[in-house]
Formats: structure tokens, sequence, C-alpha cells
């Protein structure tokens, strides 16, 4: 894999491994290159270490529903909503109930 972006980020990852943007941004170039284990690896990373980084729950549900996961996408819809509403992210969970709607109705 010739990646140097993904590269970078790696090596910035070393350096603190629970920068919640590092591990976003790994997750997401995984993902660009279709390696969605890893890409989900690194979003489980993300919520394990930074859980109210409320932009990781509208791109994991993306992922589980990639993964034909619906029941995951539809908890972490759930999830990032509620999120969302402590942190007072109005425009993320309007995202999110937006997407969880979607996917209820398909």
């Amino acid at each position: 894999m010739n990646n140097n972006r993904l590269d970078s980020l790696l090596k910035i990852l070393a350096e603190n491994q629970t920068d919640a943007f590092v591990l976003f941004a790994i997750a997401k170039e995984y993902e660009a290159i279709g390696n969605v284990g890893e890409a989900l690896s690194y979003y489980l990373k993300l919520k394990n270490h930074n859980p109210d980084y409320v932009g990781l729950y509208y791109h994991l549900a993306a992922l589980y529903i990639k993964l034909d996961q619906k029941e995951n996408a539809l908890d972490t819809y759930e999830f990032g909503i509620s999120l969302a509403a402590r942190l007072g992210d109005h425009h993320a969970k309007a995202e999110l109930m937006n997407a969880r709607q979607n996917l209820e109705f398909e």
C-alpha cells in the first residue's frame, strides 16, 4: 500500500494513541482505500478512547450499513443522537436522526 497520507497519520498516532482527530482520519483513509476491516477497527478505537467525539457516529453507522449490519447501525445512530442532544450539538443530532430515519424506511 502506497498511501503517504495514511503513513503520516499512523506516525502521528504513534506519538498520541488516543488523538481523536487522528484516529478518525485514519479510519476514513482505510475506508477510502476499501479496507473496511481496518476502518472499523479505528472507528471502534476512537469510540473506546473518545466516546464524546460526536462526528464518529454518523460514519461508524454508515460503515455498519456497508457491512450489512443494520441493527448495529441503528444502535450507533441512537447512541450518537443521545450524545449530540447531551452535548447540545443540534446539527449533528439532526443529521443522525435523518440518517436513522432513512435506514428505518429502507
